[in-house]
């Protein structure tokens, strides 16, 4: 809720280096097919390849990586920054486009988009205030490297102003000036009342929930570890070797871990880590104890159920289809359980 229509959250994220739902890169090799354009290509030297990015491959990738695909996207097409941004729409988004959907006002919508803007694929981070009668989201690209900053400053204005008014018909009546360094897009307070269509207290609410819970993931690491975290959920299956991963990071295997000791933690404890939440959720789900054994890149069904005693005193037989203890039911069996599931990306 915005009191009185004057007060806008401040984002919580600060800059543009946080992990991302896959579905980010997904949707730039999608609009890179539609140009005609080989998406094969625009994954080299990200550590992905087709595959991970279909329907059960990987869920997040790190900044670096998708500003990968953003660099060899700009440089087959450096003008279609503005052209790639009208290109999303709320649904893009999963549960924060739902949650966008589902608000109230076009004032709770942007209030909600404002507290969970990590949970987009922005680059560039909005600051939104109320000024006399208008409404000012500055978007300002400073922070980013030069080479993809006009790209992305254009790509990421022009998508806030697409989602914005679309949510109510005829649009808000947004005027959004660009520079190669930032953009600034207006428009008057009055529209923060207008109503939704889709506006519903229930499926907002769990929407919501559901983002919480996403960006408290999220948030819970930054810099180094978080990275490491999201490359090893990436390259499980096989083990998760760390001089892979360290390569993917640009670094030496020895310099990987003196700079993950100077963080307070080791890759072998982000593996153990990384391994027993990702066998809650697949045991949760009553995956048999084999099949989670292979997809937490273990060589035998012993080596997990080794590592589940360590972690939970149990075995993970004991574990399959349990009762998750987390915001949002899981339990597909559920409206709410099965609504939950869907809004996850």
């Amino acid at each position: 809720m915005i009191p009185d229509m004057t007060e806008l959250p401040v984002p919580l994220a600060r800059d543009w280096d946080f992990p991302r739902s896959a579905h980010g890169v997904r949707h730039l090799l999608g609009y890179a097919r539609t140009r005609g354009l080989d998406p094969a290509a625009l994954l080299v030297g990200t550590g992905l390849g087709l595959d991970d990015l279909t329907t059960g491959g990987v869920r997040e990738v790190t900044a670096a990586q998708e500003l990968r695909v953003v660099r060899a996207l700009r440089h087959r097409l450096p003008d279609a920054g503005a052209a790639v941004g009208a290109t999303y729409d709320a649904g893009s988004f999963g549960a924060l486009g739902y949650a966008l959907l589902t608000s109230r006002t076009v004032g709770d919508a942007v209030a909600v988009a404002l507290r969970f803007i990590d949970l987009s694929f922005a680059f560039v981070i909005p600051r939104a205030e109320v000024e006399d009668d208008h409404v000012v989201a500055l978007l300002d690209g400073a922070a980013l490297p030069a080479d993809v900053r006009g790209f992305l400053v254009a790509r990421d204005a022009t998508a806030v102003r697409t989602v914005l008014d679309a949510l109510v018909p005829g649009g808000v009546g947004a005027t959004l000036s660009l520079d190669p360094e930032r953009a600034v897009l207006r428009f008057a307070v009055a529209e923060l009342s207008r109503p939704l269509a889709g506006g519903d207290q229930r499926r907002r609410a769990l929407a919501e929930a559901v983002c919480r819970d996403l960006a408290a993931d999220r948030r819970s690491a930054t810099g180094l570890p978080q990275e490491v975290r999201v490359l090893i959920t990436q390259r499980l299956g096989e083990g998760a070797p760390m001089p892979v991963v360290a390569a993917a990071l640009g670094r030496t295997e020895r310099t990987l871990r003196r700079q993950l000791t100077a963080a307070g933690t080791s890759y072998r404890a982000l593996l153990d880590e990384v391994r027993r939440s990702l066998a809650a959720s697949l045991l949760r789900a009553g995956l048999p104890v084999a099949d989670v054994a292979v997809r937490l890149g273990y060589a035998e069904s012993a080596a997990l159920v080794h590592a589940h005693r360590r972690w939970t005193g149990r075995t993970p037989g004991a574990s399959r289809g349990a009762v998750p203890t987390v915001h949002v039911p899981d339990d597909e069996t559920t409206p709410q359980g099965r609504e939950a599931h869907r809004l996850r990306p």
